[in-house]
């Protein structure tokens, strides 16, 4: 028999109050409260924590906090990553994070979605997609990345934009919603 977090990572309907997924979201919680609790100065508990949080990590992750995210284990991030203050990340699906990325204060990163009709929206079921973030991507301030939404390598988002399409590699997009403004 499927399991809710299985039909969850493959982008089926699932019910988010699923007694394991809730155990999963529960830990996740408690550890970003604990990262958010931390001083400033405490780079080697706060690194403890996530490791914990996100154990799919490359070197050189920096998280200014506070920091918040559905689960955690399904952010997978690359080398030399900076999260500015206040960022979200809900992964029910995966979140792929490249290498070289920095993200400015505000930034938030969605995966799950909820249907249209309203009787199955009333169910209280969910589904997800993906988000891949590509290599050596800035993304500014206050940028809302939707589900499913590819960004390429290179790119730059503008602050305040919308992200609800792909962005081709070596591209500045900006805007709500965000549109590919020129090649870098």
């Amino acid at each position: 028999m499927i399991t809710e977090k299985e039909k969850m990572l493959s982008g089926a309907l699932y019910s988010p109050a699923d007694p394991e997924l809730r155990a999963m979201s529960d830990r996740a919680h408690r550890l970003c409260q604990e990262y958010n609790q931390c001083h400033a100065t405490e780079h080697d508990a706060k690194a403890s924590i996530l490791r914990k949080l996100i154990p799919s990590q490359g070197k050189g992750l920096y998280i200014e906090g506070p920091f918040f995210c559905d689960y955690g284990v399904n952010i997978y991030i690359g080398n030399h990553v900076f999260f500015n203050f206040n960022c979200t990340i809900l992964d029910t699906m995966p979140v792929t994070i490249g290498n070289h990325c920095m993200f400015g204060p505000g930034v938030q990163i969605y995966t799950p979605l909820h249907p249209m009709n309203a009787a199955e929206r009333n169910t209280g079921l969910e589904y997800a997609k993906e988000v891949v973030i590509g290599n050596s991507v800035w993304v500014g301030g206050n940028v809302t990345i939707l589900p499913g939404v590819h960004i390429g390598d290179n790119c730059v988002i503008g602050a305040g934009s919308v992200v609800k399409r792909d962005v081709p590699a070596n591209s500045f997009a900006a805007g709500n919603p965000a549109r590919v403004i020129k090649n870098v």
